[in-house]
């Protein structure tokens, strides 16, 4: 434990000297990439003893006999800690050159030092072995994350942006809260101990309520409101560690607290397969809408997201019906799909970044072209919409595949869970074809074609230090996808202290691993073979190039080229009414009419839903109350006195 300790040290540092380094700015951005680095190959390093099976370190920090900190690494907090330790510093150093405007200098020295405390309090979040520990954790990661998103906070849809995410996230901390007070009002300790004897009523009020408050953090729907605001506001980089690492933090608290529970019963595996698919496919639906490509990314999120609790829930409910095979392979499959989205997302988030730092604009219809222009980002981009869309030979198709085999194992089962079961199947299948789908819309409207705009006919390959990253994490896709064996005995590990799974026999799963891996390696080689066979035959060839026939157009123009909507439109209206399709239309008014114009809007009926249900009651009710609001400070001195006078009469 001491080790990730000193990571932490290492980390904190490179967010500290920033502070101090800010008017020599390449040597404060150098600092604080180096000591992120570093601190995070010490961490990786680590989590070996926890690997040998050398028992879990705890320790405990008391302050005065008042505050007790205690932290734990066991196998769950390992796994979560691998993606933070991977994804982190390959953010940090892709923002060396993605912030690079010396005149913002302090602004980027106190975006290093928040992302040094962001990984640090996520750290603590998952080692976390009191109750108390995981409420401070889990209150600095939420305020640094804050300060992350409204980066740019000179603009105004960044500071709403980040006002909606700080009310998301502390209603969602009040809930967790929330949680923690039934728990110590019950058991009077905020230790994690014991919390397997509390009565099934408590039990399922307590899941209720960290469902809610994970959920929110996570980005289920309907409370992932925040998410689509947040990450086109953030600098790129942060994007990818939110999206990648820190709305996990949300799925590493319900798988907790689930263990901690110890609840067998069916219902809680209903419900998280239950919000599980409602994610999944609205998610993947939203993002087929959407043209603003880092919004389109964080309802990919979502999507995800509604993946992993779809294999959650498949877990629960394998350990409710004693379906073991069900239990492993879905929880497993869950915990897979954790790791590999951290990569490809991050991977796609800093891809896009790359296009937004070239270009300047985040609409699909104002690109093309670009892989041409920008070779690596391009193809890197392409890689990580493979392996988010679930297809081989790439790492989304092995997670997505077992949490399919823990669904079809549930077809055996009788009544409501052959249902679930089923409908599971159902959800993966639609998702996994919408996902492809939204991904050809985007690499074939961004990458291919014609320019259009001039800042895409402009637009070149970004520097060394944002496409190292962009190609570290394209490689992890593929040696995943062909090589799944030791992830998926990290996903087998982090379930080993699950105590309601049971052990998991060696060799589990080998035979379906190994036949997985080699579909894999066959398709990637039929697919090499197939492109070495084209170079062959056509070595020495000239190859006559020339226009696209366009239906008889003599002159075709980049205006003819399919826009994201015409492409995804049709699909979208399928799934009315769970989406708002808004059209925006000026009209022809005069005799000699001059431009026109015609949109068509997706919006999101969560969002709608919390203005017209939530927000206005609300503002009508304060409305009410802006009578005490009349300017007197000594009126509001009396407020003050008088809160006092009836605290201490109470108290």
């Amino acid at each position: 434990m001491d080790t990730l300790f000193y990571a932490l040290a290492v980390i904190l540092a490179g967010g500290i000297l920033p502070l101090l380094l800010y008017r020599q700015f390449k040597v404060m951005k150098a600092a604080a990439v180096i000591a992120t680095v570093v601190g995070s190959m010490l961490g990786l390093m680590a989590l070996t003893p926890a690997l040998q099976d050398t028992g879990p370190p705890t320790t405990t920090w008391a302050w005065q006999q008042f505050l007790t900190l205690t932290f734990s690494i066991d196998s769950l907090s390992v796994f979560f800690l691998v993606p933070i330790f991977l994804i982190c510093p390959l953010a940090a150093l892709y923002g060396f050159h993605y912030m690079d405007k010396s005149e913002e200098a302090w602004r980027i020295a106190v975006n290093y030092c928040c992302l040094s405390l962001l990984i640090v309090s996520m750290v603590l979040v998952v080692c976390a072995d009191s109750l108390i520990t995981f409420a401070l954790a889990w209150e600095v990661m939420s305020l640094t994350s804050y300060f992350l998103v409204v980066h740019e906070f000179h603009k105004k849809e960044t500071r709403a942006a980040g006002y909606l995410y700080f009310v998301f996230a502390q209603a969602g901390a009040m809930c967790i809260f929330a949680a923690f007070g039934l728990i110590y009002s019950v058991t009077g300790s905020f230790s994690f101990d014991g919390l397997d004897q509390l009565s099934s009523p408590l039990k399922l009020a307590v899941f209720i309520l960290t469902l809610l408050g994970f959920g929110s953090k996570a980005g289920i729907f309907p409370l992932h409101i925040w998410l689509p605001h947040a990450h086109p506001a953030a600098p790129s980089h942060i994007s990818a560690v939110m999206s990648g690492v820190m709305i996990k933090m949300g799925i590493y608290g319900i798988f907790r607290f689930y263990t901690l529970l110890g609840d067998t019963s069916m219902l809680p595996g209903q419900i998280i397969l239950a919000v599980g698919m409602a994610s999944g496919v609205l998610g993947v639906v939203y993002a087929l809408g959407k043209h603003d490509i880092k919004r389109l990314l964080a309802y990919h999120s979502v999507e995800n997201i509604g993946i992993i609790l779809i294999g959650a829930g498949l877990g629960m409910i394998g350990v409710a019906t004693g379906n073991a095979t069900m239990a492993i392979f879905g929880f497993a499959g869950s915990l897979l799909h954790v790791l590999n989205h951290s990569i490809f997302k991050s991977l796609l988030f800093m891809g896009a970044g790359a296009v937004l730092q070239k270009t300047r604009t985040r609409h699909v219809d104002e690109l093309g072209g670009l892989i041409k222009r920008m070779p690596t980002t391009g193809r890197t981009f392409l890689v990580g919409s493979i392996s988010i869309s679930g297809l081989p030979p790439f790492n989304g198709f092995i997670s997505e595949f077992l949490i399919y085999f823990a669904a079809f194992q549930g077809l055996t089962l009788p009544g409501i869970s052959f249902l679930f079961a089923s409908l599971a199947i159902i959800s993966l299948a639609v998702i996994g074809g919408l996902a492809a789908a939204c991904f050809t819309k985007v690499v074939g409207i961004v990458f291919l074609g014609e320019p259009r705009s001039e800042a895409a006919a402009r637009a070149s390959e970004v520097q060394a230090s944002m496409t190292l990253p962009l190609l570290l994490l394209a490689v992890l896709c593929l040696v995943i996808g062909i090589f799944p064996a030791p992830f998926v005995e990290l996903a087998f590990f982090g379930l080993r202290d699950m105590a309601m799974i049971g052990a998991i026999e060696p060799g589990t799963g080998q035979v379906l691993i190994s036949n997985l891996a080699f579909a894999a390696r066959l398709f990637l080689g039929i697919l090499l073979g197939v492109t070495l066979l084209r170079r062959v035959l056509y070595a020495g060839k000239e190859i006559a190039s020339g226009p696209t026939w366009g239906c008889g157009f003599t002159q075709p123009n980049v205006r003819m080229q399919y826009t994201g909507t015409s492409y995804a439109m049709s699909i979208v209206e399928f799934f009315q009414p769970f989406v708002s399709i808004r059209t925006v239309y000026s009209g022809i008014r005069r005799i000699f009419p001059g431009a026109t114009t015609y949109e068509t809007r997706v919006d999101d009926i969560a969002e709608i839903g919390m203005h017209r249900y939530l927000l206005q009651p609300l503002v009508k009710i304060l409305d009410r109350l802006r009578w005490i609001q009349h300017g007197h400070i000594q009126l509001y001195i009396g407020y003050i006195v008088l809160t006092i006078v009836v605290l201490l009469l109470v108290f």
